[in-house]
């Protein structure tokens, strides 16, 4: 009796251990996926229409960095839009399939009420997603809590859109924390940087990225 439960033991925690491995060598939420290749030509700057590009943004050591004021102009004199410094990745608008953007973002203490990546193009609306950091947290547009703690450290984002079944998934870190509709077909693209929201923003808005990229299915 004693031996066959120290073997039953011994498969319980064989199992705990066999989990846990699988916890922490779970799938990527890039696997499946191409990737898409890059260049400089890709990534269209916007910034206050007013001022110089590097007054607002700086791209060194493979780090961009976007910047904005809350009373900057915005980024065309005829619009009635939010300041903002932002990257549009251009040549890779989608209607259909599954894409994906990866990137990874710091974003400094104070900054707050401002849209750090986005997926511009709706059937109603501007945009599908606005993922914006209040207080060093990062929620759905204004509402759902999607991740806490961001301030002052590197944290690998990935969004992926299944156009397809109209789904929106959200990784932080490599992990799946949030999922929601989309807001219908458009010409989409995404975009990350900074850009003020309607209210409660901070004076100053900052946030860096590096490594940006895209994939498709």
């Amino acid at each position: 009796m004693k031996g066959s439960n120290c073997y039953r033991v011994l498969i319980i925690v064989a199992v705990v251990c066999l989990n846990h491995q699988l916890l922490i060598c779970g799938a990527d939420p890039t696997d499946g996926f191409t990737r898409v290749p890059l260049t400089d030509e890709n990534f269209d700057l916007q910034k206050p229409y007013n001022m110089p590009l590097s007054q607002r943004y700086n791209y060194s050591d493979g780090v961009r960095s976007f910047w904005v004021y809350n009373k900057d102009k915005p980024f065309k004199p005829d619009s009635g839009t939010r300041p903002r410094t932002e990257v549009r990745i251009k040549g890779h608008d989608y209607s259909s399939g599954i894409w994906q953007f990866e990137g990874y973002a710091f974003v400094p203490t104070g900054t707050s009420g401002v849209t750090i990546v986005q997926i511009h193009g709706a059937a109603e609306g501007a945009t599908t997603l606005q993922l914006r950091i209040y207080d060093g947290n990062m929620r759905y547009y204004r509402y759902n809590l999607v991740a806490t703690d961001l301030y002052d450290k590197w944290f690998r984002v990935n969004v992926i859109h299944d156009v397809g079944k109209g789904k929106i998934t959200v990784f932080i870190d490599g992990e799946e924390k949030f999922v929601v509709n989309d807001q219908g077909p458009g010409d989409l693209y995404f975009k990350c940087g900074v850009y003020a929201a309607p209210a409660k923003s901070s004076n100053f808005m900052e946030s860096r990225w590096r490594d940006i990229k895209l994939f498709k299915k």
